[in-house]
């Protein structure tokens, strides 16, 4: 019986972690720029004497979805959108950088453009902006601001905006996508496209997301209903081994 309760186990394990992807899509619906994570596994078969007539599930490195998210209104010029395929560049450590849909950058005190605790990058490296009157961002990404006090206008730089191939990129724990191998940094690209005063939502379908939930938590019941079954066969056969 030790074969049903391994081959229950290894399906109890895989529903477990598609349970954890799938939780982690959900939870992130409302999250700026989030790319739905897809789960993977493979089937293996069991080696041994005979024939092989089992098969286990691994699991692998999973995907992402990488459709568009909607386009949503702000009116603030600092929240960035891009236009069909692309991403933004974010500074991720020392000659390191990290890429993003997520478009919801602010200014620090020392005037740095940031996402979140991360500098932006520019064409020339990270973007700082000095203090304004107003400010508006171009659909190839460059800065430009009326300076205070007035004045002509002034551009302060460029938003980084790249596009590698999907199958190029992982994404890291950290949320941002990273070009496969570590340590790689993506060309600018300059036929990606920015829409000022726009952020992209997340493309998770929350009503997909939480009827897969749903679906995995009934499959899961399943597979520890399996192994019950295999401990109550084993114990069964024990006895008659006795009795015998």
């Amino acid at each position: 019986m030790d074969k049903l309760l391994f081959t229950a186990m290894s399906g109890a394990s895989r529903v477990m972690m598609a349970q954890q992807v799938h939780a982690n899509n959900l939870a992130n619906v409302n999250t700026t720029g989030f790319r739905t994570d897809i789960e993977q596994a493979d089937s293996v078969k069991v080696k041994g004497q005979g024939y092989d007539t089992r098969a286990l599930v691994a699991a692998r490195a999973g995907g992402s979805d990488f459709s568009a998210g909607a386009m949503q209104h702000t009116d603030n010029p600092l929240d960035v959108s891009i236009r069909g395929e692309g991403f933004f560049a974010v500074e991720a450590g020392e000659n390191d950088e990290a890429y993003t849909r997520a478009g919801n950058f602010t200014l620090n005190p020392n005037g740095q453009l940031m996402l979140g605790n991360r500098p932006v990058m520019g064409t020339g490296g990270a973007i700082t902006i000095p203090e304004y009157e107003q400010l508006s961002i171009g659909s190839d990404g460059t800065i430009s601001v009326v300076p205070q006090g007035g004045g002509l206008i002034q551009e302060v730089g460029q938003l980084k905006l790249v596009k590698p191939e999907n199958n190029q990129l992982r994404k890291s724990e950290d949320g941002l996508f990273r070009v496969v191998g570590g340590g790689g940094q993506a060309d600018a690209d300059d036929t990606v496209t920015v829409a000022s005063g726009y952020l992209e939502s997340s493309n998770v379908n929350a009503i997909d997301a939480l009827v897969n939930n749903i679906s995995l938590a009934r499959n899961f019941e399943l597979q520890v209903k399996m192994m019950k079954t295999a401990e109550q066969l084993a114990t069964a056969g024990n006895r008659l081994v006795r009795g015998s």
